[in-house]
């Protein structure tokens, strides 16, 4: 079977949450070699600007209309997404570590952890 056919199945049967964690997972472990690798500045790039388009998107999703998220956890989701943002330029210039987004990312997979496993 190709890739493509494969990532079309998944794309099927797996839930919108587990889609996420999956992501997340896979970034989060990237920042993590990064980190591991002791990579800083421009070879940073790439993995943070990854993990900002997701950040980008979760806080994005979280102020559409229709989105039927608590009031709370949106706004707390959109304030992590600005965090994110903020830090992140920090990151880059190597003024902060990218330690402290990978714990955000790990915070935020244990919660998807959660909810895929209530959806099983």
């Amino acid at each position: 079977m190709s890739l493509n056919a494969y990532q079309r199945a998944r794309t099927m049967v797996e839930s919108p949450r587990a889609t996420e964690h999956r992501l997340m997972s896979q970034i989060t472990g990237e920042m993590i070699a990064a980190y591991e690798a002791g990579l800083t500045g421009a070879a940073l790039m790439p993995v943070l600007h990854r993990n900002r388009e997701v950040w980008s998107a979760f806080s994005a999703v979280c102020g559409s209309t229709g989105n039927e998220l608590p009031d709370a956890l949106r706004a707390s989701i959109i304030s992590l997404g600005l965090w994110v943002e903020r830090f992140t330029s920090e990151v880059a210039t190597g003024r902060e570590s990218i330690f402290e987004l990978i714990g955000v990312n790990r915070a935020i997979i244990e919660g998807l952890t959660g909810e895929t496993a209530l959806a099983a």
